[in-house]
């Protein structure tokens, strides 16, 4: 039967290709008794499936990617283990030999006993391991109810139209993916500007968000389409739709096709403006996407996900040897490292969250200020690989001056650290500050006249202005960059930036949205950061563009009082 999904677009394109179930929570097992008879038969169904998953771990196991986190193949192992544990691939035969139920309940059965087992333990470590318990028999059932695995090795390389159908996708879960080639993702849950959303667009592919209930109605295997630009998919085309989609995505390559000739142009307005086209990265392997796309810079290296997917901390020489490789292959074009922005939703391997509020609770800045010998270990890192290339620091999250304060003690306190060791670096390394709570917008011309540069990151700014959770789609429609208040904001930190001679970029998913490319040259932008994907079609848009005509429709735009007004001020703008 065919129907059809709509939920929130978060990155553009078609892909047509069959669903693979993901699933991280709750284990759906079936129950029912079986014959005397059919013991035999089914101890050996267990039996193969454990061979199975033990055969498909060890695969995996050899075959990680060079950019996979340092810790993957410890955790590749760990699982190895528990699978090879008799408790778990033993056990549960004598549950089907003696109670006569099905291989799928006597596992489940037999998880529920060792996670009993885990909650006793006191060693907070040892008990969070109940965790891979859990993948690890989700894996096994995976393999009895003969649904597809996620981290299959040969399910990346031969289905690369697979679509991955989740009730949630975490940012760890995301870099997971970098690793597979899948055609798109759908996901129940998520926001617009949720970190999973922005992650999914770094994979460049058509992405849905939003769909509620797609993880229940869509069945392994099962034909669909993703419209990754109108949020809709369609599950089971019919021959007619099927038709026209695979037409609409041809012209879609087509056209991203004609882009690339636009990679060495000069980002130069048609009135003679230049404009900065920097790129955002995750890791050091995303420099192969930002030179492909002619950026002239990283604007923003989001350096917490070198801290992600892993169950220890990457030590200073890990971090510096990151660092450093990225400004050796930028080749004297600036990196601008955004220390530590952990907390919220990108949080350390085991941790929980304890606060009622993490999004407002101790993240980003306040996080290192509040573990100093952790952001001593960054600090000296970033330090260390500025003596190789054109390195900025970025501070996230400044709310006062106070932090501010602290943050330059902490900096000054690891240059003397490394000068006491006679180790180079820059000492001239320029710092500057990420405007991304109302707080700090409205306090620009202060953090101006101390920082060397300011970095609007509008997610933020949108969620903590309009007090919507990024990650909440029940109030993602709430979540509007034209409202006037976020406008304000945004102006008034662009003014104070140029009123103190410094630069001053936009890093948030405004800059990589090509319908607020025009609107932001007219505020006076001129230094754009984004994910690699989407810096070829700002670049074409800036190219069409001529600044002194957009003044007057943008101060149009900024004393308008009805957001609903705004979305036809912004057509006209672009048309």
């Amino acid at each position: 039967m065919s129907f059809t999904m709509h939920g929130v677009a978060v990155s553009g394109g078609i892909a047509i290709g069959h669903a693979h179930l993901v699933s991280h929570v709750g284990l759906d097992v079936p129950q029912y008794g079986i014959l005397k008879a059919q013991i035999p038969e089914e101890v050996a169904r267990f039996d193969a499936a454990i061979q199975s998953t033990l055969q498909e771990l060890k695969e995996l196991r050899n075959d990680i990617p060079a950019n996979a986190p340092a810790e993957f193949d410890a955790f590749l192992d760990l699982h190895i283990l528990i699978l090879s544990d008799p408790t778990l691939s033993t056990a549960p035969k004598e549950s089907i030999e003696t109670q006569r139920v099905n291989a799928e309940w006597a596992l489940k059965q037999q998880m529920d006993t060792l996670l009993a087992q885990f909650d006793q333990i006191e060693d907070d470590y040892l008990r969070e391991r109940k965790a891979d318990v859990v993948q690890v028999v989700e894996r096994v059932l995976k393999s009895l109810l003969g649904h597809a695995t996620l981290h299959t090795p040969g399910l990346a390389s031969t289905d690369q139209t697979g679509i991955l159908v989740a009730h949630d996708l975490s940012p760890s879960d995301m870099m997971l993916f970098k690793q597979h080639q899948f055609a798109a993702f759908v996901t129940d849950v998520g926001g617009t500007t949720s970190h999973t959303a922005i992650l999914a667009r770094s994979l460049n592919i058509p992405s849905i968000v939003a769909l509620h209930h797609a993880r229940s109605l869509i069945r392994e295997r099962e034909l669909i389409i993703v419209d990754g630009s109108q949020g809709i998919v369609i599950v089971n085309p019919d021959k007619t739709v099927l038709a026209e989609y695979k037409l609409r995505q041809s012209q879609w390559e087509l056209e991203k096709q004609k882009l690339k000739r636009l990679k060495s142009t000069r980002a130069t307005t048609l009135d003679g403006t230049e404009v900065e086209l920097h790129a955002n990265i995750e890791l050091p392997d995303d420099i192969g996407d930002v030179k492909a796309n002619g950026a002239t810079g990283i604007g923003l290296f989001r350096s917490e996900f070198l801290f992600l997917n892993r169950r220890g901390l990457p030590d200073e020489e890990e971090q510096f040897l990151a660092y450093r490789r990225v400004a050796e292959e930028m080749h004297g074009l600036p990196v601008t490292i955004r220390t530590l922005d952990l907390g919220a939703d990108k949080k350390l391997f085991g941790a929980e969250n304890v606060s009622a509020n993490p999004a407002l609770g101790l993240r980003a800045i306040r996080l290192c200020l509040a573990e100093p010998q952790l952001f001593h270990t960054q600090l000296r890192a970033i330090l260390r690989a500025s003596h190789y290339g054109r390195i900025k620091m970025l501070i996230p999250m400044l709310s006062s001056l106070a932090e501010l304060n602290q943050t330059f003690h902490l900096i000054a306190h690891a240059k003397q650290s490394l000068m006491e060791e006679n180790i180079p670096f820059d000492d001239n390394l320029p710092v500057g500050g990420m405007i991304e709570i109302p707080a700090a917008a409205l306090a620009a011309h202060v953090f101006a006249k101390h920082l060397d540069f300011l970095s609007i990151g509008t997610n933020d700014l949108i969620q903590y202005t309009l007090a919507i959770d990024r990650t909440d789609d029940s109030v993602a429609h709430l979540y509007d960059p034209l409202h006037p208040a976020v406008l304000q904001l945004v102006s008034y930190t662009i003014k104070c930036a140029d009123k103190a001679g410094i630069p001053v970029s936009v890093c948030g998913e405004m800059a990589g949205d090509v319908r607020m490319s025009r609107l932001l040259l007219g505020l006076g932008l001129r230094q754009f950061s984004m994910h690699p994907a989407h810096l070829l079609r700002v670049k074409q848009q800036i190219l069409r563009t001529n600044v002194p005509e957009l003044s007057s429709q943008v101060n149009r735009m900024l004393k308008t009082e009805e957001p609903e007004r705004m979305h036809a001020y912004l057509a006209r703008l672009n048309a």
